[in-house]
């Protein structure tokens, strides 16, 4: 960027040059474009000190290896060798090309018999074959080829067809070339702290080794995960969909050496049986006439049935255009013998002619065939003959209350977790796997011990100097104010759920918030009116609804109140909650829903502390905050003006690839403060990992050059509410990473930063300190001894750790459901220069600063406040799209933008 170009920009960003501003590092904008500044990862600089000594076990098994022999890649391709263009293609159904490759396993041509096939491209062989290039031929006999039925040809062909195929098999063509040679000692490099670059290869091929060993078993694979389906005990999620249990498995280098981390897992699969009963299951109806074949035509395709007349498999193209009495098809007559006459075709209709077959359909003559052919090739079949095969993932997006009951299945207690992986790993019987005894693996049937550490809770702060100690992760408000409680001018309640709660009732309810908001510290008078909705409106579509109750309240109020408390008639899947967030957005009305338990309109303290929690921090209130903050004894933060940075990126339901990304960032404000946080919000490219427009350049009519990224508002949102001061600090939380995008986030994400920096004031350069939160992991961290959850505060940085690599995992949190999961802390980049305690004692402290709960949670608090923004951003999309409209951001007030609305 032209230095020169400052001189154009608006008063509020020639303001900030006269902030003091701290020089450290080379300006990235003034780089050369082709020699980019690059980072490397931080190496770790010990271990942490801090903290009470503790005996844990973790789900990682010791991998011993005394002399790992190199492996070759080669490329695998598989086609067929049938006459005719349809069956040159490459074959690419994984269960296929397995049973084809275990065929040359067994060719006595196949001079290396130890190998790992991953089921499409790439073979792993423990040894060199014969030449670069090695052909077979592979004929298999147990399997069908294109099947006919109705629409296709006479039941005469298909007898013929098939006792052709019976006699000669199918026959495949398999070409495996020479790609590279795989060093695994770059595996005992990594295990030195070195940094190898081939090492994740060398990795990979172990992963594939175990992926081909549960393939033998019939498994299903899904990524990293194993699923037994046959031996599993199923539980059904609702609407058609089973879970079925299973387990996560992968190699991990650590500090104490290679380990297999193996956690359990749970999947959807579709519930067996007759489809038309799982289309009825699915959409939740009672009669086939209300089946949606629309979303039914979308949750079949490529689904492998069984049909009942003839026991032959299919998979689902997709359906019919009419139905089943209407769905005509050309057949071709018999012609008596005669191979010299012209064959002569007719039309029938699939129920006629299975009729003609002695097959009465009661069921479906009046619904859609089951298209099981082609492209332009299509194969009819009636949907009450046909059942859905078992073992078949359900690949859709899962309802609220499926994904619920998936959650609850998936549960163990410590305990039983420790037992099934024990059984697990048992069972499996890795050591007796040829090409695992090919690379001398063997893998021990032990929980790795570890010591760990617990983290001493930080002391918190509320009004009036009351300070306490939370006590296992959590804090009550008996007898406690608020540090600084919020003043309501006026609220109104509307009632989206009548006939739910009565007026009475909501009238008692309204004055037991008043009561105990005014106890709690805040500053609230009585509810000045309540709005109910006609209960007809019920029957509205969401957007009809907010609509309708907007124009009722503008006939109510002169002026919107500063707060309205939504009752709404469902938790969490209430689809009025999106469109009227957003609509109070616009009015810059606060927020907040509820819906009292089982409809109990009187609820308890603790549940309307928990509300007042939440309002008196979207009215930027603070609930506490932690003493070492309010006595400016933060190290390296309380005296050196610091903003902390959470980022996320919500990507959207998993079943639309076309929604748009939403990425948010929150910052910290009121510096020496570090539990008030704004967001910022933006739409991205769909399906992107990277925040895109932390960095934006645009230019005036007048060709003036402006920053319009999210990083430019921080620092100006920072600037003003820190009496003028600018950062001199960052420390920046990144969530929702893999260890892959690492590099990317340095490269990409903190470039784009820094070159905002410099757009605001030429040599502006705060020094960075850049850590990735991961959840998406798989290490679990059990007691020793005791039967229950580790300890709020439990910490480890040794021996499961990373060789090289800063990083640590921490669990903050009391886990009082299922087992506790430690957040996985990754330090990219530390240029202030924190200690090791430093960094990880302020990891544990955000931990405690989360203002919407009197408790510890899993991460820290800017990264859950930017995910609340993102998600909540995106259902207001989703709504937008559900009613027609194009997805964007919602519109909303300075004062809604200026506060903590996410919470």
């Amino acid at each position: 960027m032209n230095p020169e170009a400052s001189s154009t920009k608006p008063p509020e960003e020639r303001n900030l040059r006269s902030a003091p501003v701290l020089v450290t590092a080379p300006l990235v904008p003034q780089m050369a474009p082709e020699h980019p500044p690059r980072w490397d990862l931080m190496k770790r600089p010990g271990v942490g000190q801090v903290g009470r000594p503790v005996d844990l076990l973790t789900n990682h098994f010791k991998v011993s290896f005394p002399e790992i022999p190199d492996s070759f890649h080669y490329n695998v391709t598989i086609t067929n060798t049938g006459r005719g263009s349809p069956d040159r293609r490459p074959v690419n159904n994984k269960g296929i090309c397995r049973k084809i490759m275990e065929k040359v396993r067994e060719m006595p041509e196949m001079n290396v018999k130890n190998f790992a096939y991953d089921g499409e491209s790439n073979m792993f062989a423990m040894g060199r074959l014969n030449e670069p290039t090695m052909e077979f031929t592979v004929i298999l006999h147990d399997l069908d080829g294109p099947r006919r039925l109705a629409g296709e040809g006479s039941s005469r062909d298909e007898e013929l067809t098939k006792k052709m195929r019976v006699n000669r098999g199918k026959a495949f063509r398999v070409e495996i070339t020479y790609a590279a040679k795989i060093t695994m000692k770059s595996i005992v490099a990594v295990l030195r702290g070195e940094v190898s670059d081939h090492a994740q290869n060398a990795l990979r091929v172990l992963d594939v080794i175990l992926r081909q060993h549960a393939a033998k078993r019939e498994a299903i694979l899904v990524r990293q995960s194993i699923f037994d389906w046959k031996w599993a005990d199923l539980v059904y999620l609702g609407r058609g969909v089973d879970g079925c249990p299973g387990y996560h498995i992968s190699f991990k280098p650590t500090q104490g050496g290679l380990t297999l981390n193996m956690d359990t897992s749970m999947t959807a699969l579709i519930t067996p049986g007759p489809v038309l009963d799982f289309l009825l299951q699915n959409q939740d109806v009672n009669h086939r006439s209300n089946i949606n074949w629309i979303k039914a035509k979308q949750i079949l395709k490529g689904v492998r049935i069984t049909t009942t007349h003839t026991g032959k498999d299919f998979k689902i193209f997709g359906l019919s255009d009419q139905i089943c009495q209407d769905q005509r098809f050309s057949m071709k007559k018999r012609n008596g013998g005669n191979e010299d006459s012209e064959p002569q075709f007719f039309e029938i209709t699939v129920f006629d002619y299975f009729r003609s077959k002695g097959r009465y359909l009661d069921k479906s003559a009046d619904l859609p065939c089951l298209d099981v052919g082609r492209k332009n090739r299509p194969n009819y079949l009636p949907i009450e003959l046909c059942k859905i095969l078992p073992g078949q993932r359900y690949t859709k997006c899962l309802t609220t209350s499926q994904r619920q009951a998936l959650l609850d299945k998936s549960r163990q207690t410590p305990p039983q977790r420790k037992q099934i992986l024990l059984r697990a790993i048992e069972n499996n019987k890795y050591d007796s796997d040829p090409v695992f005894e090919a690379c001398n693996i063997s893998i021990d049937k032990q929980l790795v011990p570890l010591r760990g550490r617990v983290l001493p809770a930080p002391e918190l702060r509320w009004f009036g100097d009351r300070r306490d100690t939370p006590l296992n992760g959590r804090w009550n408000f008996n007898d406690k104010v608020m540090f600084e409680g919020a003043t309501v001018s006026t609220w109104m309640i509307v009632n989206f759920s009548m006939p739910k709660f009565g007026n009475h009732e909501i009238r008692a309810m309204a004055r037991q918030i008043e009561v105990c908001c005014n106890r709690r510290g805040m500053r609230m008078p009585r509810c000045s009116s309540i709005i109910e909705e006609n209960p007809n409106n019920r029957y509205m579509k969401p957007a009809e609804r907010v609509k309708t109750m907007e124009d009722l309240l503008k006939l109510e109020w002169e002026i919107p109140p500063q707060l309205i408390i939504s009752l709404l008639p469902e938790r969490k899947t209430c689809d009025l909650y999106a469109p009227w967030k957003a609509k109070l957005m616009y009015h810059g009305v606060v927020n907040q829903c509820m819906s009292p338990v089982k409809g109990k309109v009187m609820v308890n303290d603790q549940y309307l502390t928990n509300l007042a929690m939440k309002i008196n921090a979207k009215l930027n209130g603070l609930n506490t905050v932690l003493n070492v903050e309010y006595e400016k004894r933060i190290p390296k933060i309380s005296k050196i003006p610091t903003v902390i940075i959470g980022m996320d990126v919500s990507r959207g339901s998993p079943g639309n690839i076309h929604s748009p990304a939403v990425a948010a960032v929150v910052s910290s404000r009121e510096w020496p403060l570090i539990t008030k946080y704004r967001a910022f919000t933006r739409l991205q490219t769909p399906r992107s990992e990277i925040i895109e427009e932390l960095y934006k350049q645009s230019f005036t009519p007048k060709g003036e050059e402006r920053d319009m990224g999210i990083i430019n508002e921080v620092l100006k949102d920072f600037y003003k509410s820190s009496r003028n001061e600018s950062p001199k600090q960052m420390i920046i939380f990144r969530d929702g990473v893999s260890e892959t995008q690492f590099g990317m986030v340095l490269d990409i994400e903190l470039r784009a930063i820094l070159k905002a920096c410099h757009f605001l004031d030429n040599g502006f350069r705060p020094r960075v300190t850049l850590i990735v939160s991961q959840k998406n992991h798989h290490t679990k961290l059990f007691p020793r001894k005791e039967e229950g959850n580790v300890q709020p505060g439990t910490i480890v940085d040794s021996p499961i750790c990373h060789p090289r690599n800063f990083d640590f995992y921490l669990c903050p949190h009391n886990g009082r459901i299922g087992t506790s999961k430690p957040t996985h802390y990754n330090v990219l980049l530390d240029e202030n220069d924190f200690t090791l305690d430093e960094i990880q004692s302020l990891v544990h402290a955000l931990s405690y600063v989360y203002q919407r709960s009197s408790a510890t949670i899993s991460s820290v608090a800017p990264i859950n406040y930017a995910h609340l923004a993102a998600s909540q951003v995106q259902q207001i999309m989703q709504s937008q799209e559900r009613d027609g409209n194009v997805p964007n951001l919602p519109s909303m007030t300075q004062n809604i933008a200026h506060s903590m609305y996410f919470c």
